[in-house]
């Protein structure tokens, strides 16, 4: 009943927001694509979508529809993309998705090596904000999955690769620059630079501040480390980082790093994988390159006690 081109036709009405322009990107005729439709509708018995002039709604019905295609087509469209690589004799290509953005100066650092020892393999990585990491795994859209923050899964492995510490970051001209350690009261006065993450996924959040009852005095979002680090550096807010993503900076920028709390926020980078594929030899190449690669200038913050 339910075929590939009806899931394909939901999409692109969300993406396009109208039959004429969905029709073009599918290089269907209206006709053709709104009677594929409404064949569907007459098997399933309820309708998919009300036009309103030009652009069309869709129906609870259509809604769900349309979830579904968006979970079901990626992996179509893996599935075809394997075996047009078996076809062709290719090895294929790794893909990542980074629920880390500041790790990305990281997997640089694994890349190269893995080039070399997977001879063919190509790499793609998807590094975005809104990210949905663990559905994209499940999911099969992504091969291996870099995050600080890992989901305990069926069927789903993660391993450590690397330990780093999360840091504040003020300028050198800032008050608290004097001091090796901050505590979460000292921050409610501050104006805080983070990257547009959810605060449930914000350390700094999760493990210092809310815990404390306490909150910044301003939260403000970037999405470049370098434009949230220039800020920092010109005293126009605090941030909080790894450690050795920190010193790389500290070594350019005038800034100082302090310890959150008496014993830091201590946490480790993982790399995730469908257990079932653990044992592939490119996804258990990288991750034996990934606990080699050792983060730049990763020593800790000085303990103040």
């Amino acid at each position: 009943m339910i075929e590939r081109i009806h899931l394909a036709i939901l999409r692109e009405l969300a993406r396009q927001g109208s039959v004429t322009a969905a029709a073009t990107a599918l290089h269907l005729t209206q006709s053709a694509l709104s009677h594929s439709i409404k064949k569907l509708e007459q098997q399933a018995g309820t309708a998919l979508w009300d036009k309103d002039g030009r652009s069309v709604r869709l129906t609870q019905a259509g809604s769900y529809l349309l979830s579904q295609a968006e979970r079901l087509l990626p992996q179509f469209e893996r599935l075809e993309q394997k075996l047009q690589q078996f076809a062709s004799n290719e090895a294929g290509t790794l893909h990542i998705g980074m629920e880390c953005h500041p790790c990305y100066q990281w997997l640089l650092q694994v890349v190269k090596p893995f080039l070399a020892a997977a001879p063919g393999m190509d790499i793609d990585v998807r590094q975005q904000f809104q990210f949905g990491g663990m559905a994209a795994l499940f999911n099969q859209e992504i091969d291996l999955l870099i995050t600080p923050d890992p989901i305990r899964k069926a069927a789903i492995e993660f391993e450590a690769v690397f330990p780093y510490e999360l840091v504040l970051v003020v300028s050198k001209q800032h008050p608290l620059s004097q001091q090796q350690q901050v505590s979460a009261a000292q921050l409610s006065k501050e104006r805080l630079l983070t990257y547009p993450v959810e605060l449930s996924r914000l350390d700094i959040f999760q493990q210092f501040l809310l815990p404390a009852q306490c909150l910044p005095r301003q939260h403000k979002t970037l999405e470049d480390t370098d434009i949230i680090l220039q800020m920092v550096a010109a005293d126009r807010g605090v941030t909080a980082l790894p450690d050795w993503l920190a010193r790389q900076y500290a070594s350019k920028l005038p800034l100082s790093l302090l310890r959150l709390g008496e014993r830091g926020i201590q946490k480790h980078i993982y790399v995730g994988c469908r257990q079932q594929e653990r044992q592939n030899t490119p996804i258990a190449t990288f991750i034996q390159l990934a606990k080699g690669a050792v983060a730049p200038v990763a020593t800790p913050v000085p303990d103040p006690r």
